[in-house]
Protein backbone atom coordinates (compact mmCIF):
# COMPACT_ATOMS: atom_id res chain seq x y z
CA UNK A 1 0.00 0.00 0.00
CA UNK A 2 1.42 3.51 -0.60
CA UNK A 3 -0.34 6.71 -0.72
CA UNK A 4 -2.30 8.42 -3.74
CA UNK A 5 -4.63 10.19 -5.24
CA UNK A 6 -7.70 8.01 -5.59
CA UNK A 7 -11.36 8.97 -6.08
CA UNK A 8 -14.23 9.45 -3.28
CA UNK A 9 -17.85 9.46 -3.48
CA UNK A 10 -19.60 11.01 -0.71
CA UNK A 11 -22.95 8.95 -0.43
CA UNK A 12 -24.44 11.43 1.35
CA UNK A 13 -24.63 13.50 -1.62
CA UNK A 14 -24.79 10.82 -4.72
CA UNK A 15 -27.97 10.12 -6.28
CA UNK A 16 -27.33 7.51 -8.20
CA UNK A 17 -28.20 8.64 -11.63
CA UNK A 18 -24.73 6.71 -12.89
CA UNK A 19 -23.88 9.71 -15.06
CA UNK A 20 -19.94 8.76 -13.15
CA UNK A 21 -20.10 5.62 -15.07
CA UNK A 22 -19.30 5.98 -18.48
CA UNK A 23 -16.72 8.66 -17.87
CA UNK A 24 -14.12 6.57 -15.95
CA UNK A 25 -12.12 4.84 -18.77
CA UNK A 26 -11.16 2.39 -16.06
CA UNK A 27 -14.88 1.09 -15.58
CA UNK A 28 -13.83 1.51 -11.82
CA UNK A 29 -17.31 2.82 -11.06
CA UNK A 30 -20.55 1.14 -10.79
CA UNK A 31 -23.32 2.15 -9.20
CA UNK A 32 -24.65 -0.67 -6.71
CA UNK A 33 -27.63 -0.55 -4.41
CA UNK A 34 -28.44 2.88 -5.65
CA UNK A 35 -25.06 4.78 -4.67
CA UNK A 36 -21.81 4.83 -7.04
CA UNK A 37 -19.10 3.10 -6.22
CA UNK A 38 -15.46 2.62 -6.53
CA UNK A 39 -15.28 -1.08 -6.86
CA UNK A 40 -11.71 -2.01 -5.97
CA UNK A 41 -9.07 0.84 -5.56
CA UNK A 42 -6.80 -0.89 -7.72
CA UNK A 43 -8.83 0.09 -10.77
CA UNK A 44 -9.15 3.45 -10.13
CA UNK A 45 -6.59 5.47 -11.92
CA UNK A 46 -7.55 8.99 -9.97
CA UNK A 47 -7.55 10.93 -13.50
CA UNK A 48 -10.66 12.08 -11.88
CA UNK A 49 -13.21 12.30 -15.34
CA UNK A 50 -15.79 11.53 -13.28
CA UNK A 51 -15.96 14.23 -11.28
CA UNK A 52 -16.87 16.64 -13.67
CA UNK A 53 -19.82 14.79 -14.60
CA UNK A 54 -21.22 14.14 -10.95
CA UNK A 55 -24.15 16.66 -11.14
CA UNK A 56 -23.90 16.54 -7.07
CA UNK A 57 -20.81 17.03 -6.33
CA UNK A 58 -20.68 13.67 -4.67
CA UNK A 59 -17.03 12.84 -6.59
CA UNK A 60 -14.29 14.10 -5.18
CA UNK A 61 -10.16 13.24 -5.46
CA UNK A 62 -8.30 12.31 -2.08
CA UNK A 63 -4.64 11.40 -1.29
CA UNK A 64 -5.26 8.17 0.76
CA UNK A 65 -3.33 4.51 1.40
CA UNK A 66 -4.76 3.03 -1.36
CA UNK A 67 -2.76 -0.65 -3.48
CA UNK A 68 -1.51 0.40 -6.67
CA UNK A 69 -3.28 1.05 -9.44
CA UNK A 70 -3.39 -2.18 -11.54
CA UNK A 71 -3.47 -2.03 -15.48
CA UNK A 72 -3.57 -5.75 -15.95
CA UNK A 73 -6.42 -5.84 -13.53
CA UNK A 74 -8.40 -2.97 -15.31
CA UNK A 75 -8.00 -4.67 -18.39
CA UNK A 76 -9.59 -8.24 -16.82
CA UNK A 77 -12.50 -6.48 -15.36
CA UNK A 78 -13.58 -4.20 -18.59
CA UNK A 79 -13.29 -7.40 -20.67
CA UNK A 80 -15.82 -8.91 -17.82
CA UNK A 81 -17.97 -5.91 -18.25
CA UNK A 82 -17.74 -5.23 -21.98
CA UNK A 83 -21.47 -6.46 -22.79
CA UNK A 84 -23.11 -4.06 -19.70
CA UNK A 85 -24.73 -1.55 -21.48
CA UNK A 86 -24.16 1.73 -18.50
CA UNK A 87 -19.98 1.01 -19.79
CA UNK A 88 -21.19 2.01 -23.28
CA UNK A 89 -23.28 5.35 -22.56
CA UNK A 90 -22.03 7.73 -25.38
CA UNK A 91 -20.98 11.44 -24.27
CA UNK A 92 -21.91 14.13 -26.46
CA UNK A 93 -20.84 17.70 -26.53
CA UNK A 94 -23.27 20.15 -24.64
CA UNK A 95 -23.34 22.49 -27.42
CA UNK A 96 -22.70 20.80 -30.79
CA UNK A 97 -23.84 16.70 -30.20
CA UNK A 98 -21.02 15.53 -31.24
CA UNK A 99 -20.30 12.41 -29.93
CA UNK A 100 -16.99 11.07 -28.13
CA UNK A 101 -16.84 8.59 -30.94
CA UNK A 102 -15.96 11.84 -33.44
CA UNK A 103 -14.20 14.08 -30.85
CA UNK A 104 -12.21 14.33 -27.94
CA UNK A 105 -15.07 15.63 -25.05
CA UNK A 106 -13.44 17.42 -22.09
CA UNK A 107 -16.14 17.56 -18.29
CA UNK A 108 -16.98 20.48 -17.17
CA UNK A 109 -18.70 22.84 -15.03
CA UNK A 110 -20.61 25.75 -16.24
CA UNK A 111 -23.45 27.35 -14.64
CA UNK A 112 -23.62 25.17 -11.65
CA UNK A 113 -23.66 22.49 -14.39
CA UNK A 114 -21.81 19.18 -15.12
CA UNK A 115 -21.41 18.62 -18.55
CA UNK A 116 -19.40 17.47 -21.61
CA UNK A 117 -18.33 20.15 -24.48
CA UNK A 118 -15.71 18.92 -27.32
CA UNK A 119 -12.57 20.41 -28.01
CA UNK A 120 -13.54 22.26 -31.01
CA UNK A 121 -16.02 24.25 -28.92
CA UNK A 122 -14.11 24.65 -26.21
CA UNK A 123 -12.38 27.68 -27.18
CA UNK A 124 -15.57 29.23 -28.09
CA UNK A 125 -16.16 29.06 -24.26
CA UNK A 126 -12.99 30.15 -23.26
CA UNK A 127 -12.67 33.16 -25.27
CA UNK A 128 -15.84 34.02 -26.24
Amino acid sequence: MAKRKIIRIDETLCNGCGRCVSPCAEAAIEVVNGKAKVLRDELCDGAGFCIGACPTGALTLEEREAVAFDEEAVQEHKKAVAQRPEFHHLMQCSLCDISEQERPLLPMKYKGESTWVCVRCLPTLIHG
